[in-house]
Protein backbone atom coordinates (compact mmCIF):
# COMPACT_ATOMS: atom_id res chain seq x y z
CA UNK A 1 0.00 0.00 0.00
CA UNK A 2 2.64 2.50 0.84
CA UNK A 3 4.12 3.08 -3.02
CA UNK A 4 5.99 6.86 -2.37
CA UNK A 5 7.49 8.58 0.38
CA UNK A 6 6.61 12.61 1.34
CA UNK A 7 9.53 14.49 2.69
CA UNK A 8 8.30 17.32 5.20
CA UNK A 9 11.32 19.64 5.19
CA UNK A 10 11.04 23.13 7.54
CA UNK A 11 13.48 25.80 7.17
CA UNK A 12 15.48 23.71 4.86
CA UNK A 13 15.71 20.55 6.71
CA UNK A 14 14.30 17.13 6.51
CA UNK A 15 11.86 16.82 9.47
CA UNK A 16 10.32 13.55 8.36
CA UNK A 17 9.68 10.85 6.16
CA UNK A 18 6.31 10.06 5.74
CA UNK A 19 5.11 7.10 3.74
CA UNK A 20 2.08 7.62 0.85
CA UNK A 21 -0.74 5.04 1.13
CA UNK A 22 -2.68 4.24 -1.70
CA UNK A 23 -6.39 2.85 -1.36
CA UNK A 24 -8.42 1.10 -4.11
CA UNK A 25 -10.33 4.30 -5.07
CA UNK A 26 -10.05 8.23 -3.78
CA UNK A 27 -7.20 10.48 -3.07
CA UNK A 28 -3.93 8.70 -1.76
CA UNK A 29 -2.95 9.57 1.55
CA UNK A 30 0.35 10.56 3.80
CA UNK A 31 0.80 8.74 6.73
CA UNK A 32 1.33 11.33 9.49
CA UNK A 33 1.28 8.48 12.39
CA UNK A 34 4.79 9.29 13.54
CA UNK A 35 4.84 13.16 12.84
CA UNK A 36 4.81 13.21 16.56
CA UNK A 37 7.66 12.06 17.38
CA UNK A 38 9.36 14.70 15.32
CA UNK A 39 8.11 17.05 17.22
CA UNK A 40 5.28 18.64 15.05
CA UNK A 41 1.32 17.79 14.55
CA UNK A 42 -1.03 18.56 11.54
CA UNK A 43 -3.94 21.64 12.34
CA UNK A 44 -7.08 20.73 10.08
CA UNK A 45 -10.00 21.98 12.05
CA UNK A 46 -13.15 19.80 10.89
CA UNK A 47 -10.51 17.21 9.64
CA UNK A 48 -11.25 18.19 5.56
CA UNK A 49 -7.92 16.56 4.55
CA UNK A 50 -7.81 14.00 6.87
CA UNK A 51 -7.94 10.12 6.99
CA UNK A 52 -9.35 9.23 10.12
CA UNK A 53 -9.57 5.56 9.21
CA UNK A 54 -9.13 2.69 6.33
CA UNK A 55 -12.68 1.29 5.08
CA UNK A 56 -14.41 -0.61 2.59
CA UNK A 57 -17.91 0.26 3.39
CA UNK A 58 -18.46 2.92 1.21
CA UNK A 59 -16.58 5.12 -1.54
CA UNK A 60 -17.38 8.62 -2.65
CA UNK A 61 -16.13 10.81 -5.63
CA UNK A 62 -18.13 14.32 -5.09
CA UNK A 63 -16.71 15.74 -7.93
CA UNK A 64 -18.18 12.93 -10.45
CA UNK A 65 -21.24 12.24 -8.52
CA UNK A 66 -19.72 8.74 -7.34
CA UNK A 67 -21.76 6.70 -4.38
CA UNK A 68 -21.03 2.78 -3.71
CA UNK A 69 -21.51 0.81 -1.19
CA UNK A 70 -19.23 -1.96 -0.89
CA UNK A 71 -18.52 -1.30 -4.65
CA UNK A 72 -22.19 -1.15 -5.72
CA UNK A 73 -23.45 1.79 -7.00
CA UNK A 74 -26.20 3.54 -5.15
CA UNK A 75 -28.93 4.39 -8.01
CA UNK A 76 -27.98 0.34 -9.19
CA UNK A 77 -29.06 -0.60 -5.16
CA UNK A 78 -32.11 1.88 -5.08
CA UNK A 79 -33.18 0.64 -8.47
CA UNK A 80 -32.87 -3.33 -8.08
CA UNK A 81 -32.52 -3.74 -4.43
CA UNK A 82 -34.59 -3.23 -1.36
CA UNK A 83 -33.35 -1.41 2.18
CA UNK A 84 -32.46 -4.46 3.79
CA UNK A 85 -30.51 -6.15 1.05
CA UNK A 86 -28.68 -2.66 1.20
CA UNK A 87 -28.13 -3.78 5.22
CA UNK A 88 -26.91 -6.88 4.37
CA UNK A 89 -24.58 -5.72 2.01
CA UNK A 90 -23.15 -2.80 4.47
CA UNK A 91 -23.05 -5.34 7.43
CA UNK A 92 -21.51 -8.10 5.37
CA UNK A 93 -19.32 -7.13 2.52
CA UNK A 94 -21.23 -8.24 -0.22
CA UNK A 95 -25.02 -8.30 -1.88
CA UNK A 96 -26.65 -12.09 0.04
CA UNK A 97 -28.16 -14.90 -2.12
CA UNK A 98 -31.74 -15.97 -1.86
CA UNK A 99 -30.99 -17.77 1.16
CA UNK A 100 -29.49 -15.56 2.93
CA UNK A 101 -31.39 -12.67 2.18
CA UNK A 102 -34.59 -14.64 3.64
CA UNK A 103 -33.00 -16.05 6.61
CA UNK A 104 -31.41 -12.14 7.51
CA UNK A 105 -35.02 -10.67 6.89
CA UNK A 106 -36.17 -13.60 9.62
CA UNK A 107 -33.68 -12.42 11.81
CA UNK A 108 -34.79 -8.24 11.69
CA UNK A 109 -38.56 -9.33 11.87
CA UNK A 110 -37.79 -11.17 15.25
CA UNK A 111 -35.91 -8.53 16.14
CA UNK A 112 -38.40 -5.93 15.74
CA UNK A 113 -40.65 -6.09 19.19
CA UNK A 114 -39.29 -3.76 21.93
CA UNK A 115 -39.48 -4.53 25.41
CA UNK A 116 -42.66 -3.37 27.04
CA UNK A 117 -40.36 -1.76 29.84
CA UNK A 118 -39.74 0.48 26.68
CA UNK A 119 -43.28 1.88 26.81
CA UNK A 120 -42.38 3.39 29.94
CA UNK A 121 -39.40 5.22 28.70
CA UNK A 122 -41.33 7.47 26.92
CA UNK A 123 -43.35 8.53 30.16
CA UNK A 124 -40.67 11.09 31.09
CA UNK A 125 -40.94 12.91 28.18
CA UNK A 126 -42.97 15.95 27.73
CA UNK A 127 -45.66 15.75 24.70
CA UNK A 128 -44.22 18.35 23.20
CA UNK A 129 -40.40 16.92 23.26
CA UNK A 130 -38.94 16.82 19.79
CA UNK A 131 -38.91 12.89 18.44
CA UNK A 132 -35.24 13.12 18.16
CA UNK A 133 -34.66 13.77 21.94
CA UNK A 134 -36.60 10.45 22.63
CA UNK A 135 -34.79 8.39 19.98
CA UNK A 136 -31.57 9.72 21.56
CA UNK A 137 -32.32 8.66 25.16
CA UNK A 138 -34.27 5.35 24.26
CA UNK A 139 -31.85 3.85 22.49
CA UNK A 140 -29.04 4.46 24.34
CA UNK A 141 -31.02 2.83 27.39
CA UNK A 142 -31.49 -0.32 25.29
CA UNK A 143 -28.13 -1.40 26.72
CA UNK A 144 -29.94 -2.03 29.65
CA UNK A 145 -32.00 -4.23 28.20
CA UNK A 146 -29.20 -6.17 26.79
CA UNK A 147 -26.21 -6.39 29.63
CA UNK A 148 -25.28 -9.69 29.29
CA UNK A 149 -24.80 -9.51 25.01
CA UNK A 150 -22.38 -6.60 25.14
CA UNK A 151 -18.87 -8.34 24.92
CA UNK A 152 -17.37 -6.11 21.33
CA UNK A 153 -14.66 -8.56 21.43
CA UNK A 154 -16.82 -11.03 20.32
CA UNK A 155 -18.16 -10.63 16.10
CA UNK A 156 -21.13 -12.67 16.89
CA UNK A 157 -22.51 -10.62 20.06
CA UNK A 158 -21.77 -7.50 17.78
CA UNK A 159 -23.92 -8.59 15.18
CA UNK A 160 -26.50 -9.83 17.17
CA UNK A 161 -26.32 -6.18 18.40
CA UNK A 162 -26.42 -4.65 14.87
CA UNK A 163 -29.62 -6.77 13.69
CA UNK A 164 -30.95 -5.69 17.15
CA UNK A 165 -30.95 -2.11 16.11
CA UNK A 166 -31.74 -2.18 12.28
CA UNK A 167 -34.91 -4.12 13.61
CA UNK A 168 -35.89 -1.93 16.45
CA UNK A 169 -35.21 1.28 15.18
CA UNK A 170 -38.18 2.13 13.08
CA UNK A 171 -40.65 0.70 16.18
CA UNK A 172 -38.89 3.09 18.75
CA UNK A 173 -39.14 6.02 16.15
CA UNK A 174 -42.43 4.98 15.30
CA UNK A 175 -43.39 5.34 19.24
CA UNK A 176 -41.73 8.42 19.69
CA UNK A 177 -44.10 10.16 16.87
CA UNK A 178 -47.30 8.15 18.12
CA UNK A 179 -46.57 9.46 21.99
CA UNK A 180 -45.82 13.43 20.21
CA UNK A 181 -49.78 13.00 19.24
CA UNK A 182 -50.97 11.41 21.71
CA UNK A 183 -52.24 8.49 20.47
CA UNK A 184 -51.44 4.71 21.38
CA UNK A 185 -48.41 2.84 20.19
CA UNK A 186 -48.74 -0.04 17.45
CA UNK A 187 -46.96 -3.12 17.65
CA UNK A 188 -45.23 -4.50 14.53
CA UNK A 189 -45.98 -7.28 12.26
CA UNK A 190 -44.42 -9.79 11.43
CA UNK A 191 -46.51 -9.89 7.94
CA UNK A 192 -45.03 -6.54 6.64
CA UNK A 193 -42.37 -5.58 4.59
CA UNK A 194 -39.89 -3.42 6.92
CA UNK A 195 -40.69 -0.15 5.17
CA UNK A 196 -44.51 -1.70 5.20
CA UNK A 197 -43.89 -2.09 9.21
CA UNK A 198 -42.95 1.53 9.66
CA UNK A 199 -45.89 2.94 7.67
CA UNK A 200 -48.31 0.77 9.74
CA UNK A 201 -46.84 1.83 13.07
CA UNK A 202 -46.74 5.07 12.28
CA UNK A 203 -49.94 5.63 11.02
CA UNK A 204 -52.60 2.56 12.32
CA UNK A 205 -54.99 3.40 14.98
CA UNK A 206 -57.41 1.10 16.62
CA UNK A 207 -60.19 2.14 15.22
CA UNK A 208 -59.52 1.77 11.41
CA UNK A 209 -57.94 -0.87 9.39
CA UNK A 210 -54.69 1.19 7.88
CA UNK A 211 -54.05 0.10 4.08
CA UNK A 212 -50.26 0.46 3.22
CA UNK A 213 -49.88 1.79 -0.65
CA UNK A 214 -47.26 -0.04 -2.25
CA UNK A 215 -46.27 3.26 -3.98
CA UNK A 216 -45.67 4.65 -0.86
CA UNK A 217 -43.71 1.32 0.70
CA UNK A 218 -41.56 1.61 -2.18
CA UNK A 219 -41.05 5.14 -1.63
CA UNK A 220 -40.10 4.69 2.25
CA UNK A 221 -37.68 2.14 1.43
CA UNK A 222 -35.92 4.37 -1.32
CA UNK A 223 -35.63 6.70 1.46
CA UNK A 224 -34.04 4.18 3.73
CA UNK A 225 -31.42 3.09 1.29
CA UNK A 226 -30.86 6.50 0.00
CA UNK A 227 -29.70 7.19 3.83
CA UNK A 228 -27.71 4.58 4.73
CA UNK A 229 -24.58 5.31 4.78
CA UNK A 230 -22.32 8.39 3.66
CA UNK A 231 -19.14 7.66 4.25
CA UNK A 232 -16.85 9.67 7.45
CA UNK A 233 -19.53 12.20 7.67
CA UNK A 234 -19.87 13.82 11.23
CA UNK A 235 -22.45 11.33 12.62
CA UNK A 236 -20.36 8.57 12.14
CA UNK A 237 -17.10 9.54 12.95
CA UNK A 238 -19.14 10.16 16.04
CA UNK A 239 -19.97 6.83 16.44
CA UNK A 240 -16.40 5.48 15.54
CA UNK A 241 -14.96 7.80 17.98
CA UNK A 242 -17.48 6.89 21.19
CA UNK A 243 -16.93 3.42 20.00
CA UNK A 244 -13.07 3.83 20.03
CA UNK A 245 -13.08 4.12 23.93
CA UNK A 246 -15.08 0.57 23.74
CA UNK A 247 -18.23 1.90 25.12
CA UNK A 248 -21.55 -0.27 24.14
CA UNK A 249 -23.05 -0.29 20.49
CA UNK A 250 -26.09 1.29 22.09
CA UNK A 251 -24.71 4.34 23.53
CA UNK A 252 -22.28 4.70 20.37
CA UNK A 253 -25.64 4.90 17.93
CA UNK A 254 -27.13 6.81 20.15
CA UNK A 255 -24.37 9.42 20.42
CA UNK A 256 -24.55 9.04 16.46
CA UNK A 257 -28.23 10.08 16.70
CA UNK A 258 -27.10 13.18 18.55
CA UNK A 259 -24.69 14.32 16.06
CA UNK A 260 -26.99 13.83 13.05
CA UNK A 261 -29.64 16.16 15.26
CA UNK A 262 -27.61 18.98 14.16
CA UNK A 263 -28.89 21.58 11.78
CA UNK A 264 -25.65 21.60 9.57
CA UNK A 265 -26.32 17.76 9.12
CA UNK A 266 -29.43 15.65 9.39
CA UNK A 267 -31.84 18.74 9.69
CA UNK A 268 -31.30 19.65 5.49
CA UNK A 269 -34.88 18.20 4.38
CA UNK A 270 -36.33 19.45 7.96
CA UNK A 271 -34.83 23.50 6.89
CA UNK A 272 -36.11 22.42 3.28
CA UNK A 273 -39.52 22.29 4.21
CA UNK A 274 -39.19 25.43 6.72
CA UNK A 275 -37.98 27.66 3.24
CA UNK A 276 -41.17 26.20 1.59
CA UNK A 277 -43.27 27.49 4.04
CA UNK A 278 -41.43 30.84 3.74
CA UNK A 279 -41.71 30.92 0.45
CA UNK A 280 -45.48 30.03 0.86
CA UNK A 281 -46.92 30.11 -2.23
CA UNK A 282 -45.64 29.67 -6.48
CA UNK A 283 -46.37 33.01 -7.13
CA UNK A 284 -43.70 34.09 -4.57
CA UNK A 285 -41.27 31.22 -5.96
CA UNK A 286 -39.41 34.52 -8.60
CA UNK A 287 -39.06 36.86 -5.76
CA UNK A 288 -37.22 34.53 -3.80
CA UNK A 289 -34.94 32.83 -6.66
CA UNK A 290 -33.87 36.66 -7.49
CA UNK A 291 -33.54 36.71 -3.09
CA UNK A 292 -30.65 33.84 -3.47
CA UNK A 293 -29.13 35.22 -6.70
CA UNK A 294 -28.43 38.22 -4.37
CA UNK A 295 -25.56 38.15 -2.39
CA UNK A 296 -26.08 40.61 -0.26
CA UNK A 297 -29.29 38.85 0.58
CA UNK A 298 -29.14 36.62 3.00
CA UNK A 299 -31.71 34.06 1.92
CA UNK A 300 -30.59 30.89 0.77
CA UNK A 301 -32.60 28.03 -1.18
CA UNK A 302 -32.34 24.94 0.99
CA UNK A 303 -31.88 21.18 -0.69
CA UNK A 304 -29.90 22.78 -3.90
CA UNK A 305 -26.49 21.56 -4.23
CA UNK A 306 -24.29 19.50 -2.05
CA UNK A 307 -20.86 19.65 0.02
CA UNK A 308 -19.80 16.91 -1.15
CA UNK A 309 -21.11 16.12 -4.71
CA UNK A 310 -20.21 19.35 -6.91
CA UNK A 311 -21.91 18.30 -9.82
CA UNK A 312 -25.09 16.04 -9.03
CA UNK A 313 -26.14 14.09 -6.06
CA UNK A 314 -26.53 10.59 -7.26
CA UNK A 315 -29.01 9.75 -5.18
CA UNK A 316 -31.38 12.51 -6.15
CA UNK A 317 -32.03 11.25 -9.72
CA UNK A 318 -33.44 8.38 -7.88
CA UNK A 319 -35.52 10.34 -5.35
CA UNK A 320 -36.71 13.02 -8.03
CA UNK A 321 -38.68 9.65 -10.23
CA UNK A 322 -39.87 8.31 -6.54
CA UNK A 323 -40.75 11.92 -5.42
CA UNK A 324 -43.32 12.49 -8.69
CA UNK A 325 -44.28 9.15 -8.24
CA UNK A 326 -45.77 9.99 -5.26
CA UNK A 327 -46.97 13.04 -6.05
CA UNK A 328 -49.30 11.35 -8.70
CA UNK A 329 -50.09 8.28 -6.43
CA UNK A 330 -51.95 11.14 -3.50
CA UNK A 331 -52.92 13.54 -5.73
CA UNK A 332 -52.63 16.22 -3.05
CA UNK A 333 -53.30 19.78 -3.59
CA UNK A 334 -51.24 21.24 -1.07
CA UNK A 335 -49.61 25.32 -1.62
CA UNK A 336 -46.70 23.51 -0.57
CA UNK A 337 -45.99 20.84 -2.88
CA UNK A 338 -46.65 22.64 -5.41
CA UNK A 339 -43.82 25.23 -4.72
CA UNK A 340 -41.51 22.41 -4.32
CA UNK A 341 -42.27 21.70 -8.35
CA UNK A 342 -42.07 25.14 -9.43
CA UNK A 343 -38.66 25.59 -7.53
CA UNK A 344 -37.70 22.51 -9.39
CA UNK A 345 -38.26 23.53 -12.97
CA UNK A 346 -36.30 26.49 -12.01
CA UNK A 347 -33.38 24.92 -10.89
CA UNK A 348 -33.28 22.38 -13.68
CA UNK A 349 -33.94 25.07 -16.25
CA UNK A 350 -32.45 28.50 -15.03
CA UNK A 351 -28.57 29.21 -16.55
CA UNK A 352 -27.70 30.44 -13.04
CA UNK A 353 -28.54 27.69 -10.79
CA UNK A 354 -26.74 25.43 -14.63
CA UNK A 355 -23.99 27.07 -14.24
CA UNK A 356 -23.46 27.33 -10.24
CA UNK A 357 -24.63 23.61 -10.64
CA UNK A 358 -27.89 24.49 -7.71
CA UNK A 359 -29.40 20.86 -8.77
CA UNK A 360 -31.56 19.82 -6.48
CA UNK A 361 -30.49 17.45 -3.79
CA UNK A 362 -31.73 14.16 -2.05
CA UNK A 363 -33.06 15.93 0.99
CA UNK A 364 -34.94 18.11 -1.30
CA UNK A 365 -36.70 15.45 -2.86
CA UNK A 366 -37.11 13.46 0.60
CA UNK A 367 -38.94 16.02 2.29
CA UNK A 368 -41.57 16.48 -0.19
CA UNK A 369 -42.13 12.84 -0.19
CA UNK A 370 -42.03 12.58 3.37
CA UNK A 371 -44.45 16.41 3.89
CA UNK A 372 -46.92 14.49 1.22
CA UNK A 373 -46.74 10.96 2.82
CA UNK A 374 -48.28 13.09 5.70
CA UNK A 375 -44.93 12.86 8.18
CA UNK A 376 -44.58 15.97 10.15
CA UNK A 377 -41.24 17.75 9.83
CA UNK A 378 -40.00 17.14 12.91
CA UNK A 379 -40.16 13.45 12.74
CA UNK A 380 -37.70 13.82 9.26
CA UNK A 381 -34.35 13.64 11.57
CA UNK A 382 -35.80 10.24 12.81
CA UNK A 383 -36.29 8.81 9.84
CA UNK A 384 -32.93 9.53 9.06
CA UNK A 385 -31.49 8.58 12.32
CA UNK A 386 -33.61 5.35 11.40
CA UNK A 387 -32.17 4.81 7.50
CA UNK A 388 -28.01 5.53 8.44
CA UNK A 389 -28.46 3.29 11.74
CA UNK A 390 -27.34 0.13 9.27
CA UNK A 391 -24.01 2.37 8.43
CA UNK A 392 -23.22 3.64 11.69
CA UNK A 393 -22.83 0.10 13.22
CA UNK A 394 -21.41 -1.43 9.99
CA UNK A 395 -18.90 1.19 10.81
CA UNK A 396 -18.63 0.50 14.45
CA UNK A 397 -18.37 -2.99 13.46
CA UNK A 398 -15.68 -2.76 11.37
CA UNK A 399 -13.10 -0.60 13.29
CA UNK A 400 -13.75 -2.99 15.96
CA UNK A 401 -12.85 -5.53 13.56
CA UNK A 402 -9.55 -4.27 12.79
CA UNK A 403 -6.69 -4.88 14.52
CA UNK A 404 -5.00 -2.28 16.48
CA UNK A 405 -7.22 -0.03 17.28
CA UNK A 406 -6.29 2.93 19.65
CA UNK A 407 -9.08 5.42 21.37
CA UNK A 408 -9.39 8.72 19.16
CA UNK A 409 -7.34 11.52 20.26
CA UNK A 410 -7.21 14.27 18.45
CA UNK A 411 -4.53 16.47 18.92
CA UNK A 412 -4.84 20.71 19.28
CA UNK A 413 -2.97 23.94 19.12
CA UNK A 414 -3.10 25.82 21.89
CA UNK A 415 -3.59 29.36 22.28
CA UNK A 416 -4.19 29.62 25.56
CA UNK A 417 -1.95 31.35 28.84
CA UNK A 418 0.56 30.11 30.76
CA UNK A 419 2.45 29.67 34.35
CA UNK A 420 -0.22 32.02 36.04
CA UNK A 421 -0.39 32.22 39.79
CA UNK A 422 -3.53 31.19 41.14
CA UNK A 423 -4.43 33.62 44.24
CA UNK A 424 -6.91 31.95 47.02
CA UNK A 425 -10.00 33.72 47.30
CA UNK A 426 -9.12 34.39 50.92
CA UNK A 427 -6.76 36.34 49.32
Amino acid sequence: MADSKASLSIDGKVVAELPVLSGTAGNDVIDIRTLGSAGYFTYDPGFLATSSCESAITFIDGGKGILQHRGYAIDDLAKNADYLEVCYTLLNGAAPNEAEYEEFVNIITNHTMVHEKIAHFFQGFLPDAHPMAMLCGVVGALSSFYHSDLDINEADQRMRCAHRLIAKMPTIAAMAYKYSIGQPFVYPRNDLSYAENFLHMLFSVPAEDYKVSPVLAKAMDRIFTLHADHEQNASTSTVRLAGSSGANPYACISAGVASLWGPAHGGANEACLNMLEEIGDVSRVDEFVAKAKDKNDPFRLMGFGHRVYKNFDPRATVMRETCHQVLEELGIDDPLLDVAMALEKVALEDPYFIEKKLYPNVDFYSGIILKAIGIPTNMFTVIFALSRTVGWISHWDEMLSQPGQKIGRPRQLYTGELNKTFTPLNK
